[in-house]
């Protein structure tokens, strides 16, 4: 059903943006650093529950407005581009901070179904996600090969199977090693100094890329 020429480009699009710490790897994180391995988990089961809505919603509704105009796709595709620049120019002046951030991320012990709740929470505001399955998911449908809202359900399948890995990789790591994660602010500077550029980068390549149809 998806174009397996598009495949690769899309996981490799998805996998830059969901390495780089945002809201939902943020929490997660602060998760991991608070209540251990159990609660990172579980939140990344809920951030990824809440990602699949936003996958859901674009493709029965704003996936068929961009399907149809050519001019709404464009208009959308370059917002969002300029969107991620700016959360990429925004992460390269504020990487002092994260380890602040991780600090406000990380809430007090509580049950399996509120974390699971807030993890969702967190999946289905995550700004990143929603400019992406917007602006980017509909440039990767082949519209020639119809069912364009399957499409869309099933790279968002894959998206969300990437983001399960990457996110648990994130909180197992920042679990098994608290210390060392947390106590340097110049390592929490480093990445949030590079998921920045990687950001702007990804920004850019969207605004490039255009639908072939």
């Amino acid at each position: 059903m998806v174009s397996t020429d598009r495949l690769p480009a899309f996981a490799a699009m998805s996998f830059l943006l969901i390495v780089i710490p945002g809201p939902s790897v943020l929490f997660v994180i602060g998760r991991a650093l608070a209540q251990g391995r159990r609660a990172a988990l579980t939140t990344v089961v809920g951030n990824t529950l809440g990602a699949y809505v936003l996958v859901v919603a674009v493709a029965l509704g704003v996936g068929s407005v961009v399907e149809r105009s050519v001019l709404v796709f464009t208009a959308l595709k370059l917002v969002g581009a300029a969107y991620l620049v700016y959360l990429g120019v925004n992460a390269v002046r504020r990487r002092g901070s994260l380890r602040a951030a991780l600090a406000e991320a990380a809430p007090a012990a509580h049950g399996s179904l509120r974390t699971l709740g807030e993890g969702f929470v967190v999946g289905v505001a995550n700004p990143k996600t929603i400019v992406f399955f917007a602006a980017v998911l509909p440039q990767f449908v082949d519209r020639e090969r119809g069912h364009v809202v399957v499409q869309m359900l099933l790279l968002g399948l894959v998206f969300n199977l990437i983001a399960v890995v990457s996110d648990s990789v994130w909180g197992l790591v920042a679990a098994t090693t608290r210390g060392w994660f947390a106590g340097s602010p110049r390592r929490l500077s480093l990445i949030g100094g590079v998921g920045g550029l990687t950001m702007i980068g990804l920004g850019v390549t969207v605004a490039a890329t255009g639908r072939k149809d």
